[in-house]
């Protein structure tokens, strides 16, 4: 079985992945035994993949590697804080959702449109392919759920759920990542 090499942490992306790509063994940089410190610095969710990919790929003299990067764009916002999902606030999860919630205060309810992009890449070093994934919602005025991390807790669903208010399995189902792997999916048995 071919081995792709996830550059990744995350327990659930990691399942996930290998869920969608079964013909693949999926193994994380930590199975490696190898600490490559990656700064998104590019002004899009598809280059920061890209060039962690890329990066990964040559350290790891051609071996296939996946890399992604991911966030929210809020349409009221003007796709705040699109690349700097991660950065714009320093503190937990629920303090950057609040400090949100806080932004949008007052704005009326068709007016709070979010996007969840995800975007991954696959590269061996020397070619990449990148595929992206897209959910849209609305930036709910309360936080709502238990389930997922992130601003699951204020993404609400056209359903009027909260991606914390689903499970784990709903969530897979329908996610960005989702979507993206299952576009990387119909073209990674052509990469060579």
């Amino acid at each position: 079985m071919k081995e792709i090499v996830i550059a990744s942490e995350n327990k659930e992306k990691i399942k996930e992945t290998q869920q969608i790509l079964t013909n693949f063994k999926i193994i994380s940089l930590k199975e490696l035994e190898i600490n490559i410190d990656f700064e998104e610095s590019e002004n899009t969710f598809k280059k920061n993949a890209i060039k962690k990919a890329q990066t990964i790929a040559k350290k790891l003299e051609g071996k296939l590697c996946i890399a992604d990067d991911s966030g929210i764009q809020i349409e009221y916002l003007n796709g705040f804080p699109g690349v700097y999902t991660k950065r714009w606030h320093n503190g937990t999860d629920r303090e950057r959702n609040l400090a949100i919630i806080e932004k949008l205060k007052g704005v009326p309810k068709e007016q709070r449109k979010i996007t969840f992009i995800t975007a991954i890449a696959l590269s061996n070093g020397i070619k990449t392919i990148c595929k992206e994934g897209k959910i849209e919602g609305l930036v709910v005025e309360k936080v709502r759920g238990n389930n997922g991390f992130g601003f699951d807790e204020i993404f609400e669903l056209k359903n009027g759920q909260t991606l914390a208010e689903l499970s784990q399995e709903e969530k897979n189902k329908i996610s960005a990542r989702k979507i993206a792997l299952e576009k990387l999916k119909s073209v990674i048995e052509k990469f060579k």
